[in-house]
């Protein structure tokens, strides 16, 4: 199979690059997969994973809270709001995170908080305990 150049960017660094078999991306309406000859493409993307084969026997995983992905010419960009490697995901902090959340959401009648910040706070920490506990010790 051949193989696309894949660069993924966060707002601090180049996160990874690398040459890679297939990228599927966690899509507004759904993910998608790129690969070799994909037709030209801009689009955005959502919180969710970034799954990337490097090779047959070699897939790697990461979380992202959405960001933006261009495709020319057999070389992607990703520019990701945020990026973790399933293998670098926090758990307990992650759980943290979402109890901090839940606790936030429980007092808005009570106390005024960011509801929307607070909810933003809880998809985030869902989504990376899910990618964790789906893939930490993934098998091809």
């Amino acid at each position: 199979m051949a193989e696309l150049s894949l660069d993924i960017f966060t707002p601090s660094k180049l996160a990874y690059s690398a040459s890679v078999k297939a990228v599927t991306i966690p899509g507004t309406v759904g993910s998608f997969q790129i690969l070799h000859n994909h037709a030209p493409l801009i689009s955005t993307f959502e919180l969710g994973a970034i799954k990337v084969i490097i090779d047959n026997n070699s897939t790697i995983f990461f979380s992202t809270n959405g960001g933006t992905v261009e495709v020319l010419n057999n070389k992607v960009k990703i520019l990701a709001d945020s990026l973790e490697l399933v293998h670098e995901i926090d758990i307990d902090r992650a759980k943290d995170a979402l109890k901090r959340a839940e606790e936030r959401l429980a007092k808005k009648a009570v106390e005024k908080i960011d509801v929307a910040r607070a909810k933003s706070s809880l998809a985030r920490a869902n989504n990376r305990i899910k990618i964790y506990e789906k893939y930490f010790n993934y098998q091809p």
